[in-house]
Formats: C-alpha cells, sequence, structure tokens
C-alpha cells in the first residue's frame, strides 16, 4: 500500500470526522490509545466550567444542582449501551482494581465450600494481585492456569473464574460466551475485565450471559489519566452481592448517617466513598463521543487498520514477529509484535513522534483506535519504523536506560 492509497482510504472512512473531536497534537502519530485514550475536545470546555462554575461558583449546590451526586448511575448507564448490558446494570466506582477485589469477596462469600479462585497464569499483574488478596482474605488459594487450560480446570469448588476478555500484552480474545457457559456448569461465576474491551470491541454482555465484568475508563473511552473504572452486575445477580468494601455512599440511606450498614438496591451498592466528580465528568465526555460513533463501523475500521498494519510491517519490518492473533474474532483493537530490542526500538520511535508502548519482556505494542486513528498514521509509523531500523537509530546509548512507565 501507497501513502496515496493510505489517504484514499481516509478518504472514504465514515468515521473520518470523529478524529476532529479530539485533541491530538500536530505531527504526533498516537497508537497508544489502548493505553491512554486521547483528550476528546468537549472535555476541555466540560472541565473549564466544573471547575470555574460548579465548583468555584455553586460550591457544594453542584451536588443537587449539576447532579454531581447521579453521575456514576448516569454514566454508568451511558456505559452499559456501549458492553452491551441494561440501564442499571452498571456503575462508575474507584479502579478496576477495586472494583475486582469487590466482585471477588462477595462471590467467593456466597460459595463457602470453595478452595480456591482461578485465573490465567500471565494475566494483567493487578489481575492477579487483586485475586491473591481477595483469596488469603477468604482463606482460600488462588490457582493460575495456562490460557489452554482455563475451560478444564473450572470445578466445582472454584470459588470465582477471572479473566481478561482482551489480553494486555498478545491482544488475544476469549470467546466470552463459551466460557461463561462452561462455568456455569459447575455455578461457577465468572468476572470479566474488560479494559482491553470495552470501546475495542463487540460487546454484548447479555447476549453473552455474562453476570459480572469490571473495566477500565482510560483506554478506548478516553476518561483521561486515572478515570474511574465501571462495573457490571447483571440484574437477577444484585440483589444477592455483598461486598466486604461498604462505604457510606452504598449504603441505602447515606444521609441519614446511620451506624448500621443496609446495601443499596440495585447497582449503588457497589459505591464506597465520595465520587471523584471532576474525573467522572471527564469520563462521561470520552464515553459520549464513543456513543456519537457507529459501533459497527468502528469495529471494521479497527479490522482494516489491523490488517494494513501487519501486512506493512510484515513487508517493510520482517524482524518482527506478530503474537497477535490474525482471526478478528480472536483478538482486540492493538497489534503486539515481538523483537529483542523492543524496548530500545519503541524508544526511538517516541523521539520520532510516534508513540506507541513496550511490555516486559520484547513486545511492540500498537494501539488501533478507529475514532481517531487514520490509515495515514498507521502507514506512517510503518515507514518511520522501517527507517529506525535500516539507520539503527535505536542502538543509541540514551534508548537503553529504562523509564519508570513503559
Amino acid at each position: 500500500m501507497t501513502l496515496d492509497e493510505a489517504r484514499a482510504r481516509d478518504a472514504a472512512d465514515p468515521l473520518r470526522h470523529h478524529r476532529d473531536g479530539f485533541a491530538l497534537p500536530a505531527g504526533t502519530i498516537y497508537l497508544d490509545g489502548n493505553s491512554l485514550g486521547a483528550l476528546p475536545r468537549a472535555a476541555v470546555a466540560v472541565m473549564h466550567d466544573a471547575v470555574t462554575r460548579q465548583w468555584g461558583e455553586r460550591l457544594i449546590r453542584s451536588w443537587n444542582e449539576a447532579d454531581w451526586i447521579g453521575a456514576p448511575q448516569r454514566i454508568g448507564d451511558k456505559i452499559a449501551r456501549v458492553v452491551g448490558a441494561k440501564d442499571g446494570e452498571v456503575i462508575v466506582a474507584d479502579s478496576t482494581s477495586i472494583n475486582i477485589f469487590k466482585l471477588l469477596t462477595a462471590l467467593t462469600a456466597q460459595r463457602p465450600e470453595a478452595t480456591h479462585i482461578l485465573s490465567e497464569s500471565g494475566n494483567f499483574p493487578t489481575d492477579v494481585h487483586i485475586a491473591a488478596g481477595a483469596a488469603r482474605a477468604a482463606g482460600i488459594d488462588l490457582r493460575l492456569v495456562t490460557r489452554a487450560d482455563i475451560a478444564g480446570a473450572i470445578a466445582d469448588d472454584t470459588a470465582a473464574l477471572l479473566l481478561t476478555h482482551v489480553h494486555y500484552k498478545s491482544g488475544a480474545r476469549y470467546d466470552m460466551a463459551a466460557l461463561t457457559t462452561a462455568a456455569r456448569a459447575t455455578s461457577v461465576p465468572v468476572i470479566w475485565d474488560l479494559s482491553h474491551s470495552a470501546g475495542a470491541v463487540p460487546l454484548d454482555l447479555a447476549a453473552a450471559g455474562a453476570e459480572y465484568a469490571v473495566g477500565c475508563g482510560y483506554k478506548y473511552l478516553n476518561g483521561g489519566p486515572g478515570a474511574p473504572a465501571f462495573v457490571y452486575v447483571a440484574r437477577e445477580r444484585q440483589a444477592a452481592l455483598r461486598p466486604a468494601l461498604q462505604g457510606w455512599m452504598g449504603d441505602a440511606r447515606p444521609f441519614a448517617f446511620e451506624d448500621a450498614y443496609e446495601p443499596a438496591p440495585g447497582m449503588g451498592r457497589m459505591l464506597i466513598g465520595t465520587a471523584p466528580v471532576l474525573s467522572l465528568l471527564a469520563l462521561e465526555c470520552g464515553v459520549d463521543a464513543m456513543l456519537a460513533a457507529d459501533r459497527d463501523a468502528l469495529w471494521a475500521k479497527s479490522q482494516e487498520l489491523f490488517d494494513m498494519l501487519t501486512g506493512l510491517m510484515a513487508e517493510r519490518c520482517p524482524d518482527f514477529t506478530l503474537v497477535t492473533p490474525t482471526d478478528a474474532e480472536r483478538r482486540g483493537s492493538h497489534a503486539s509484535f515481538a523483537h529483542a530490542d523492543a524496548w530500545p526500538i519503541n524508544r526511538a520511535l517516541i523521539d520520532a513522534q510516534v508513540i506507541g508502548d513496550f511490555r516486559a519482556p520484547d513486545v511492540l505494542r500498537l494501539g488501533l483506535t478507529p475514532l481517531y486513528t487514520s490509515f495515514e498514521d498507521v502507514w506512517r509509523a510503518v515507514d518511520v519504523l522501517a527507517d529506525i531500523m535500516a539507520n539503527e537509530t535505536w542502538r543509541k546509548p540514551e534508548y537503553a536506560v529504562r523509564s519508570a512507565v513503559t
């Protein structure tokens, strides 16, 4: 594919106008939306109003006037439309890690005869770390098995199965419906981590039979650094859920200020403390931008971008090994390539204004976010990488130094 052909595809892209809704720096090719989404332009005005008027002028009155108090439910209902859930089944709260802990502790308490929590070895570290802590708190074990062995490891004494729908490093995607069905045969609840799925791949939690899920707000939902996460519980499972973390905002009557705790009805019980209002309002802008786009068109473009990227990489950068499945139904919306020198190569790319990221020990990860990634972006990124490899620019000594964030 030539640069002119890439530009022609951009001209024919039905999603091209959505790129204008993001404040992308001129001259920068951003392929890391799978780690931190770009800034929605709408968020600048919303945040200015939230700080100067809602907070600065109206002060505490904005909890009622601007419905700060209802933001977790309101934005949760919007995210429900992205992930294929119903109103009242998703709420925005805390971080992905805390939401995993809330679900795991609540579910293990419902299965007192269980001996272990089950997850995948090589899962995203926070999932494994949180699961280990939840298992220790429940007096049971954490059992980790390979991806290929997950289905066969589900047993009657499994307290809960925790899986990341799209793997953070490889981009491999589980068959959610098949594994949920397999777990249901032994009444084992499944918690799906949607951090690399929500806004990236087609999701229909209801159709897949999923009952519990968590997800990240700052990747494909473009909610900003450290944006609040979300948690999903199917309506019929909510009443039985009693998280170990009981905060005043999760109480049925928070402003009665009573000593005794009574869980709020529905998803309200998944709240703990005071909501981070400014972060919530920024996240809402990102979710609104996602809802403004056609979901089928997003996934179709993601596949086209992936095919273009992997094709160009095979042609122009043959020293890299693709580790992401090529079958669209078995992957997410990022492409990962293995190379022994992926770290310094990625540093050289960033200095050349092509921003991807690195995942240890040897993976260069390039995110494809159809709302704002163009075909020309992909073409130019591979062109820059090919030049870096040909000239061995990545061998500069300063590129061997690891930074705190990779």
